[in-house]
Formats: structure tokens, sequence, C-alpha cells
């Protein structure tokens, strides 16, 4: 138990000084666990040390550990890729998806959300290396989808994510939050999830307000074990 609780020291002592040197307060910076493929008796032992949100990537390995964590007051944010067949039960279950990339999944996921809970918080990913290959929306695209969004009654639109390649340029970031930062008044946007375990000290020089880490805290992925 102390290993995750000594990593979540680490990570959240990695954050403060990057804030700190981005002149920023630590607390705008929210540290997002993300615990895809690792059981739930880690997610348990995180919840112990202090943590509430958890990001996962497979819809159904997600509803395991709900299940299995029912009833801690677990934040939980879908950050994989979202297949139209899944927005049922990701509506109805979760509290944040990351990765809305179309208008149809945004629809799906407003008529499905029931209607005795709170609005799904949804942000809009961007494909900040243009690559083919990678999910999200070309930054030139954002703003229609965005738009679109802001009309469907059961989702609340509080901004944009994005994975840069490995390696990626400042550049990319900074594009990023200048995208971010020209649409935040028209949106009332508030998150810019961006920066992972080997980026995140410059993604939060450049703007990011949550950070999704998962193998700084839980150590290596393991082998997954069942489909988005």
């Amino acid at each position: 138990m102390r290993v995750i609780h000594d990593n979540l020291q680490a990570v959240r002592g990695r954050i403060a000084r990057a804030a700190a040197a981005a002149g920023r307060d630590p607390q705008s910076v929210t540290l997002l666990a993300v615990s895809k493929t690792h059981p739930a008796a880690l997610v348990e032992e995180a919840l112990a040390a202090g943590q509430q949100a958890f990001g996962e990537n497979y819809v159904q390995e997600a509803v395991e550990k709900m299940d299995a964590l029912a009833g801690q007051g677990i934040e939980w944010h879908l950050v994989g890729p979202l297949q139209s067949n899944k927005t049922r039960i990701v509506a109805a279950r979760f509290d944040w998806v990351h990765t809305v990339e179309s208008g149809k999944v945004a629809r799906r996921l407003s008529d499905q959300r029931p209607a005795g809970m709170p609005a799904l918080n949804v942000l809009v990913q961007v494909n900040v290396s243009g690559e083919a290959s990678k999910s999200g929306v070309a930054p030139e695209e954002v703003l229609s989808l965005a738009k679109e969004i802001g009309t469907l009654p059961r989702l609340k639109l509080r901004g944009l994510m994005a994975i840069p390649e490995p390696g990626a340029d400042v550049a990319r970031y900074r594009g990023l939050k200048a995208l971010y930062e020209k649409l935040k008044g028209e949106f009332a946007f508030d998150t810019l999830s961006v920066g992972m375990s080997d980026d995140m000290e410059t993604a939060i020089a450049e703007g990011s307000t949550m950070v999704r880490i998962g193998t700084a805290i839980f150590g290596q992925r393991n082998k997954v074990r069942s489909a988005a």
C-alpha cells in the first residue's frame, strides 16, 4: 500500500514544482489517476491515499471496477476512444468523457444520459499531431463541434483534451493552449486535459489544468483484459 501512496506523493510533488516554475498555483492542476489495466485493489489503495478521480480506457473493465468499488465517491473519467455502441453504458456510468470527437457520439451521450443524473462532463479531443491514425478532430473543426455540443441538454462541455505524440515539440502544446484560450470565453471552458507521466511538466508549463497519470502511480500496465 505504501508504494501507491508514495507514488502519488511523488507525482503531486512533480505537479507542484512544475506549477511553481510556471508561476501557477499547484491547485490549478487536477491529478487524474489513470488506472486502466490495473485491478480494483490498486484503485482502492489510491483512494486510501486521497485520490478520488480515476481514468479508464476500456468501458467493460471500468464497469467491473465501478461495481467493485461502488459507494466510495469515485469520480470516473473515460479517457479512451468511445465507440458509438458503448455510449449508453458510458452515459449512465461515467462522470466525464475526455474523447468526444463527433457530433454523433455527443448526441447519443446526451440522449442516453439518465434524466436523474447531472449533465455529463465532456471534452473535445483534438488531434494536435495531424496524423490520420490519431483520434480527435482537427483544430480547425473544434469550433463547429463545440457549438453542436453546446446545444445538447444533457452534456456540459468543459474544454479540450489532447495526446501529443511522444517527444512532441512544445509548439504542439502551445497551439492547443492558444485554441483553448480562443474558445474559453465563448464556451466557459475550465479544463485543458493534456500531459501524462512523461510529459506532465511540459504540459503544465503550457497551461494544462488536468494531467492524466498512470505509469508513475500504478507502474507499467498489465495486459489488456477487455475490449473498449
